[in-house]
């Protein structure tokens, strides 16, 4: 696995720290991180994870992970003064695992290229538990070559790792995955209010659906372990990254000529959830919204 000499990690987020931890505790490699928090760099240098800004690591790593919370984040990191762009080195290798549009993906893979750089999309997908266990599902755009040179990296903090086709395909499926997420919780937010309106408990609903055609992976998580008991914490894939999302989505399928109703379903109730002050909520809480219970907790 030491093909590459150092490794950079720049977005010490909700996924970023453990993920990077896992990059650090088995690549056997050194591991230079950043982010503009203190905390999570002091947090992981008990794992031997040392902090330098963006031109240091730039300058001393040939492989570097981004995971930051928007594609324009990552734009502007990439073409900031002092940005990846400008201390880009022939030869380096840049993997981004943040949810991306395609486009800007795409272009951000010619602008690397003109430089002699690889650009990798790796957009990661479950919840946070995954990230800390090391079972993300990842979706690779790259070359069959280059996927193999950095597979076993992200197989540090990833369990299922598919090569999807060129660069942008990763994101390509990285937003679907998150479009049909938002739909299968729609769906089950508007059966449970109907089920609790005509006498049934929806406790009683979902652990039946889960024993038929109807069950899945968002009704087992989503369903079970925050519409039923009704926990939306505070910055866990909250609606206003959940909308960052969907907004993708839909732009990818503006493009794709697709009238995407489903997902346009889905903004409608992330916009009203936001306007209900649960934008830093965990994007479940759309059930809420959808059945409006009266004299539910509204904090």
């Amino acid at each position: 696995m030491k093909e590459f000499s150092r490794l950079g990690f720049i977005g010490l987020g909700v996924m970023g720290e453990p993920i990077c931890r896992n990059l650090a505790q088995k690549s056997g490699v050194p591991v230079l991180g950043n982010d503009k928090q203190r905390e999570p760099l002091e947090r992981l240098a008990a794992h031997g994870i040392e902090a330098a800004d963006v031109p240091r690591i730039m300058r001393e790593c040939d492989l570097v992970f981004l995971s930051l919370p928007s594609g324009e984040i990552v734009d502007a990191l990439a073409r900031g003064q002092d940005g990846l762009l400008t201390h880009a080195r022939r030869g380096q290798v840049i993997v981004d695992t943040s949810t991306s549009p395609v486009d800007l993906t795409r272009r951000l893979h010619q602008d690397f290229a003109a430089l002699g750089v690889e650009f990798v999309d790796a957009p990661v997908a479950r919840t946070r538990a995954a990230a800390e266990a090391g079972t993300l599902a990842v979706m690779v755009g790259a070359t069959p070559e280059l996927y193999e040179r950095v597979r076993p990296y992200i197989a540090t903090f990833a369990s299922d790792i598919t090569l999807c086709g060129a660069v942008g395909s990763g994101q390509v499926l990285k937003i679907l995955n998150n479009m049909v997420l938002f739909e299968t919780v729609v769906a089950l937010s508007e059966a449970r209010a109907i089920a609790r309106r005509s006498g049934v408990d929806p406790e009683v609903l979902l652990n039946t659906l889960s024993k038929g055609s109807a069950d899945s992976f968002a009704l087992r998580n989503h369903g079970l372990k925050a519409i039923l008991p009704g926990e939306f914490p505070e910055k866990a894939f909250p609606v206003d990254y959940a909308s960052k999302d969907l907004r993708y989505a839909l732009a990818l399928a503006e493009q794709a000529g697709v009238n995407a109703r489903g997902a346009r379903t889905v903004e409608h109730w992330f916009k009203a959830a936001a306007q209900s002050g649960h934008g830093n909520r965990y994007f479940p809480v759309i059930s809420r919204v959808i059945d409006d219970e009266p004299g539910a907790d509204r904090t």
